[in-house]
């Protein structure tokens, strides 16, 4: 669905963002894009999105090159941006004016989603910004794009509404298509990716899916900080030392701790790419 090739951009020329990026995204995942604030997420999203070009490689998205932003291209890919703008309008307008743009856009579904958001069919201005964010969602969910991309979707959301989000969007993927969601709030989305992505200062640290990185890696609890000493990453809690260490075939049914993992491979990127670089 996606494929950077050898793909070079900065933002200003002395100093690139991301050089040589070679990254394959597939229909069918949710994937999980981790990284620190400054890291790059939002502007490889760009890049995928075509709001951005490539300064040098190639960037192919279902077939297209999305700096050419051609229609063909936009009916195919919903963006929900971290910083949302809302028009003074009301909530069914809202939807019949980008309802055009979307061939496969579902009036029927947009309004269900509403309804298990409990969000109400008023002026969006008069809305709170968690109320405006999941009119986003609903709309993003309901508009069936094949590549469906979301940045930061659950800043405004409170639990029950996150709770709810993760079960609208695990029921919205098929075998045609994807979702990108971009996030630094990584318990959010524990129960929902099936793949991670991390990058870090431009540099792409992984890209792998849960099994297999559960296959490779185990996550344990220890008492004592000492026990912890051979691990490839640890760090203390209330409860002792988490710890990731190498699966050595003793940890079966690993349950994924994604924000352990994402601090395991940011603190040691050597090691984690070197395990994952097939």
């Amino acid at each position: 669905m996606i494929q950077f090739s050898e793909v070079h951009f900065g933002y200003r020329k002395k100093k690139p963002l991301y050089r040589n990026l070679k990254l394959t995204v597939e229909a069918g995942h949710i994937y999980g894009l981790l990284g620190k604030n400054g890291a790059g997420k939002s502007t490889l999203l760009k890049l995928i999105s075509g709001l951005v070009f490539p300064s040098a490689g190639k960037v192919e998205v279902l077939g297209q090159e999305p700096r050419r932003r051609q229609p063909s291209f936009l009916e195919k890919v919903f963006v929900i941006p971290e910083e949302i703008e809302t028009p003074d309008v009301d909530v069914i307008g809202f939807a019949d004016d980008h309802a055009p743009f979307y061939p496969n856009f579902d009036k029927q579904l947009f309004l269900r989603l509403l309804n298990d958001f409990d969000v109400p069919q008023t002026n969006l201005k008069a809305m709170s910004y968690g109320q405006k964010k999941k009119t986003w969602i609903a709309l993003g969910i309901a508009a069936n794009t094949q590549l469906l991309i979301l940045d930061e979707p659950t800043n405004g959301l409170d639990i029950p509404s996150k709770r709810q989000f993760r079960k609208m969007l695990a029921a919205t993927v098929t075998d045609e298509r994807c979702v990108i969601i971009s996030t630094h709030q990584v318990r959010d989305l524990d129960s929902l990716i099936d793949n991670i992505i991390i990058v870090d200062e431009g540099e792409l640290i992984l890209n792998a899916n849960i099994n297999t990185i559960t296959q490779k890696i185990a996550f344990r609890q220890y008492q004592e900080e000492g026990d912890a000493l051979d691990s490839l990453y640890s760090e203390n809690n209330l409860l002792g030392t988490s710890a990731v260490v190498l699966n050595n075939g003793e940890d079966e049914n690993v349950r994924m701790d994604t924000e352990l993992f994402f601090n395991a491979a940011i603190a040691n990127k050597t090691k984690i790419q070197s395990l994952f670089s097939n």
